[in-house]
């Protein structure tokens, strides 16, 4: 790998942002001490921070002149699981943990700033940097943009740490990389009676049951097979004991699509199905469906910036990403502006890239993955304002 040599002089510092992001994580819309690490460091590299952006986010530009302006956005946030890790630097608050690698992409982005305060080069455009809260699931992005995150900016870049490719490796492709991510819930009602006399009830376990098979369907009949969609049920709740039919049964899941043309078939799909077997079974169901992050489609000219700055780092093994059906809300900021979100490679252990998966207990990282992300940043910048 090419790093640069700008990003090796300060990879402890890289590492002690990240580890101390580590051991003090928040969840979204509380990242009250990480944003005061953040203005606090940024501050010191002489540029001047707005905060309480988005709520708790923060944005600060760095102007050489006149010419591109391009936002680099790191989130902020992490989740509310206890850690299980073993490392020395584990969190120290109970029940929260970086288990996705945004402590990771903070530590890049305030390294990238750290370079490029300092540079002689003779740049002509603008820097604005992106510290954004709450991405797992509240919706952080769509706060920035609503305090103006994005004005004036022409572009905007992002970046994951990614578990399932190793280090040294760079997914980076146009079009769709994140699915969007919905979720719904269902309420069936019915009538109850005795497990031995089931003439005149209407058993809501049984509706459950043609309601989940039903819904395979939709992935497996109604929707191109080579375009990716998952219709999942994560939670069912019903039942009072082994001999009473139960009068009520509660579903909880939720579905991901490349495409918003498949969000919208799957949704009028699940809904059709309900009023079809609601219907036949003589039930009432309430159908709740709420609209998640869309998904995440990169731009062209955006991603073939990517790749020739990702190829200056790794060569050839900056291609195709390992795709996965999670949600991600940059597709908000891609909906605003042109962009790419690109992956670098960080699983710990190359022999097995599930070994330590994104949002489980034990995550980790190949700390030396903080280094190539700063080092395709520069080379971005480089390649897009450099006179």
């Amino acid at each position: 790998m090419n790093i640069r040599n700008e990003v090796k002089k300060i990879n402890q510092m890289i590492i002690n942002w990240r580890r101390d992001f580590h051991q003090y994580p928040e969840l979204g819309f509380k990242e009250y001490r990480t944003a005061d690490i953040i203005e606090k460091e940024l501050k010191s590299m002489g540029l001047k921070p707005k905060t309480n952006v988005g709520k708790t986010g923060i944005t600060a530009d760095l102007k050489f002149g006149d010419g591109l302006k391009v936002g680099l956005r790191a989130d902020m946030d992490a989740l509310p699981i206890q850690e299980k890790s073993g490392l020395d630097f584990s969190s120290k608050n109970n029940g929260v943990m970086h288990a996705c690698g945004h402590d990771g992409h903070m530590a890049m982005l305030l390294g990238t700033a750290k370079v490029l305060t300092q540079t002689t080069n003779n740049y002509n455009g603008m820097i604005r940097f992106i510290f954004q809260p709450a991405e797992e699931g509240d919706g952080g992005a769509r706060y920035m943009i609503k305090d103006g995150c994005l004005n004036e900016l022409d572009e905007i870049y992002g970046i994951h740490l990614w578990n399932y490719q190793p280090l040294g490796e760079v997914g980076v492709k146009d079009g769709a990389v994140m699915a969007a991510a919905d979720m719904f819930d269902i309420k069936i009602k019915g009538i109850g009676g005795h497990g031995a006399a089931p003439q005149g009830t209407v058993d809501t376990i049984v509706i459950a049951s043609q309601l989940v098979q039903a819904f395979q369907t939709i992935v497996s009949r109604n929707t191109n097979p080579l375009e990716n969609t998952v219709v999942t049920i994560g939670k069912i709740n019903g039942g009072h004991n082994f001999n009473v039919i139960a009068d009520e049964v509660n579903l909880s899941g939720t579905t991901r699509s490349y495409s918003e043309k498949n969000r919208q078939l799957i949704k009028s799909r699940m809904s059709e199905i309900i009023d079809g077997i609601a219907s036949a079974y003589n039930a009432e169901i309430i159908f709740e469906y709420k609209d998640g992050y869309p998904p995440t489609i990169n731009h062209l000219k955006p991603t073939k910036n990517v790749l020739n700055a990702s190829r200056q780092v790794v060569g050839e093994n900056a291609g195709d990403p390992y795709l996965s059906m999670g949600g991600e809300d940059f597709a908000y900021y891609l909906q605003k502006i042109p962009g790419c979100f690109f992956f670098i490679g960080s699983a710990p252990n190359k022999n097995n890239l599930f070994e330590t998966p994104h949002h489980c207990s034990h995550f980790n990282m190949d700390e030396e993955a903080l280094l190539v992300g700063p080092s395709i940043y520069l080379n971005l910048i480089d390649n897009l304002m450099g006179c």
